[in-house]
């Protein structure tokens, strides 16, 4: 890192902090992709503290963020071409809004990275631009009282924040507005597939090895015959539910998340059933439906940490009947299942 000079309030100082571009590099993509599958999910995140975004002055903007690094980078690719400094508080490396409801992102963090980067002797304002979706968590009053540094709530998105900016610091309507759309829903379920991925791959296995069941004991040319075709059938199955789920959240019956999937997993078990043509009773026809509609349930219900459109006690609340419903339909599931293969053809 260059030691070029900073123009602050208090003169011309080293670059004693870290200097941030708004371009993406090779390295930052390939980082958002993996940490949208899993790869390095909780140690994704850079330094906690202040950071120069181009060549800032005492006049430049402050922007905080959490110092989860695919937020810090969405928020440096919005600055295109804007001089600020950033302002990454400790939030374990998790976003803004999950952060601000854990606590992370907090009135007591924020202060405390004001003080410690001495940011008034940085700056010549008193004006800190903060995420809306931090608001959960930050007492806009008691942080301007103990830091001196006024509290502005930016738009949702940080794409909008030069439009924010050139209206003055001052959110329209529309910015204040949280959206969902389609792309943001897909963008957020592989991860969720992925760490789901174990649980669905040892179901699927218990299922196929279930199918060995016999009248006559257990039988592993049936295991063989049944079984591969079912975990594949069961692997596929939840795949597309992981997929269609998201997609089709705003369409799909109900406002329980639970439920949605329940009928989500219906149709898909339907749909795989009528597609492979399986020649099974109707008893393991049946135990296949519960089977894929507590798996979707249960794959759909944790969908709800993805979204703001859903309280932290509203959640609370599905859980509590949603989970031992869920866990009845899977246990009937496998029992049918089971009973299935004992009673033969």
């Amino acid at each position: 890192m260059p030691k070029t000079l900073l123009q602050t309030v208090s003169g011309p100082v080293p670059a004693n902090c870290p200097r941030a571009s708004s371009a993406w590099t090779w390295r930052d993509h390939l980082g958002a992709i993996g940490v949208r599958l899993g790869f390095r999910r909780m140690r994704y995140s850079v330094p906690p503290g202040l950071h120069a975004l181009g060549h800032p002055t005492p006049e430049s903007p402050v922007f905080v963020s959490a110092n989860y690094k695919l937020s810090f980078d969405h928020l440096r690719r919005a600055l295109d071409g804007i001089d600020g400094w950033i302002l990454a508080l400790d939030t374990k490396g998790v976003n803004v809004w999950c952060a601000a409801g854990e606590g992370n992102f907090s009135t007591e963090e924020l202060v405390r990275r004001v003080r410690d980067a001495k940011l008034d002797q940085a700056v010549s304002h008193r004006t800190l631009v903060l995420p809306q979706l931090a608001a959960p968590g930050v007492d806009a009053f008691a942080a301007a009282k103990e830091s001196g540094f006024r509290v502005v709530y930016g738009p949702v998105y940080a794409a909008d924040l030069p439009r924010f900016l050139a209206n003055g610091q001052r959110a329209t309507p529309d910015m204040r507005r949280i959206h969902f759309r389609w792309r943001e829903r897909l963008a957020v379920a592989p991860l969720e597939l992925v760490i789901h991925g174990r649980q669905a791959l040892f179901a699927g296995l218990a299922i196929a090895l279930l199918s060995g069941v016999a009248p006559f004991g257990y039988s592993w040319a049936q295991a063989r015959s049944i079984g591969l075709c079912t975990f594949a059938l069961w692997m596929a199955t939840y795949l597309l539910a992981g997929l269609l789920g998201p997609w089709l959240l705003p369409w799909l019956p109900s406002r329980s998340f639970a439920f949605k999937g329940a009928v989500l997993g219906a149709g898909l078990a339907a749909a795989g059933l009528a597609a492979g043509q399986m020649p099974w009773p109707v008893l393991r026809m049946s135990a296949w439906a519960l089977l894929v509609a507590a798996g979707a349930s249960f794959l759909l219900l944790n969908f709800t940490g993805c979204t703001t459109f859903t309280s932290p006690s509203g959640v609370r609340r599905e859980i509590r009947w949603a989970l031992p419903l869920q866990a009845a339909f899977a246990l009937a599931g496998l029992a049918a299942w089971t009973l299935a293969g004992w009673k033969g053809p």
